[in-house]
Parts: structure tokens; sequence; C-alpha cells
């Protein structure tokens, strides 16, 4: 599947995909900046924020959110929603988190043992 292009810019736009059908736009934090930034400051989540970490927290945030945990693979290890002003429990064989509107999960059918890709 061909990347989408953002509008404003010429920049590739990335896509989470699960079982080949494309469920959202991703934004992936890249920089230890972005990481830390997040979701904060933000009134909702446009598609999804992927960040190479093993934990997340919503201190400060104004919505809960979904977070899918994956490992090096791509495969999910654990799905949970995290409330506003929450810190999660690490999941330590995480080596991403995609986070999510809080639902968005359970919609798009995501659980434990499915493949998630970002292309």
């Amino acid at each position: 599947m061909a990347e989408r292009r953002s509008a404003c810019e010429d920049v590739p736009v990335p896509w989470l995909v699960h079982e080949g059908k494309v469920l959202a736009s991703a934004e992936v934090a890249a920089s230890r900046a972005e990481r830390r930034r997040g979701l904060l400051g933000r009134d909702g989540v446009d598609g999804v924020m992927c960040l190479p970490v093993r934990s997340v927290h919503t201190v400060g945030m104004k919505f809960p959110i979904d977070v899918a945990y994956l490992d090096e693979a791509g495969r999910v290890l654990r799905v949970q929603t995290v409330q506003a002003n929450r810190v999660s429990l690490p999941c330590w064989s995480a080596r991403m988190a995609v986070e999510a509107e809080a639902g968005q999960m359970a919609h798009w059918g995501v659980r434990p043992g499915d493949t998630l890709e970002i292309k």
C-alpha cells in the first residue's frame, strides 16, 4: 500500500496496519523530546501515537487512552485503557507502545497475540 502524504508538506505519513488492513495514520515519536511530549496538550488522538517505551503515563492529559504494547516483532503483548492522570504498569517485554483514543483497540479488534505494523 502506498504511503499517504501530508497535505502540508511532502513527508510520508506512516500507517498502523493490522492483518493487511489500515487502521489509522501513525505518528512516531522518535526523539527524546517527542517521546516526552507524547499526547500532552492535545484534546484527542488523531490516528495513533507510537513510542519506543515499556510504560506510559497520562499525567496532565484530559482524556483516557488505549495502549497496545508490542514486542520487537510487532506482536501485541498487552492492551489496556489508561485513564487520565494515571501511570501504567511497565510491560518489560515491550519495545513499543501504540496509543489511541480509549475504545479504539476494541473497535479495531486488536488483542494480545495480534501483529501490528507501522508502514
